[in-house]
């Protein structure tokens, strides 16, 4: 049983040793500024999350302070440019991008003089993830091109299918105005046939009569 058990702790070691190897955990005092380098592409989105916790003596143990603050500071190595600089509380996100490649100086304190640094001892975990380039972002765009022309031509067949039913219409409301004008016509024509018959028919009558007489005389 020993034996059988054995490979199975290992690989839960392993697992729990790539499970926390992205993130690391770190100790500083009030007034204590802590910097660590990162080589990063031009043009990246970078994460950040860091928690921060402090010594409290009556408990013995690191607490929460809400009141605790941290300042967070990334500067470009090369040029010395600021890229960041912010307070933020206890346990918070940060986010920039990286403008040109090469070493990135990410520095977490305390701050200095402020009610920012009520404590001597701090537990400061820090998670740093380095996202996508713009290249992705690039496609990203292209890709939302893509969608918006595509929309655009269903636009357009739309406005085609309404401009064909318009004409439809159209079409059909011209046939019926010409049906209708021909069933009126020969209406008329067929009251004027009857008008003429029966003229005719008066007339002969009429004709039938004198010469009915005509021969009685």
């Amino acid at each position: 049983m020993t034996r059988l058990r054995t490979p199975h702790l290992s690989i839960w070691l392993l697992l729990l040793v790539a499970a926390t190897c992205n993130a690391l955990h770190f100790y500083l005092d009030s007034n204590e500024k802590r910097c660590f380098l990162e080589e990063i592409p031009a043009d990246t989105v970078v994460e950040g999350h860091y928690k921060a916790l402090e010594w409290n003596e009556k408990q013995a143990k690191y607490l929460e302070n809400e009141e605790l603050g941290i300042l967070v500071e990334v500067d470009e190595l090369e040029t010395g440019h600021n890229v960041v600089k912010t307070r933020g509380p206890h346990d918070s996100r940060f986010t920039f991008t990286s403008h040109t490649s090469g070493d990135h100086a990410i520095c977490l304190s305390t701050g200095s003089g402020t009610s920012w640094a009520t404590t001597t001892h701090i537990r400061l975990y820090l998670d740093i993830v380095v996202g996508s380039t713009k290249s992705d972002r690039e496609h990203d765009r292209s890709h939302v091109s893509e969608m918006s022309q595509k929309l655009r031509d269903l636009n357009n067949k739309l406005e085609d299918i309404r401009r064909e039913q318009q004409y439809q219409r159209e079409r059909e409301s011209n046939f019926r105005d010409l049906s209708e004008a021909t069933n009126t016509r020969a209406v008329w024509y067929s009251i004027i046939q009857i008008g003429v018959l029966v003229a005719t028919c008066v007339w002969q009558l009429r004709h039938l009569k004198r010469f009915f007489e005509d021969r009685k005389v």
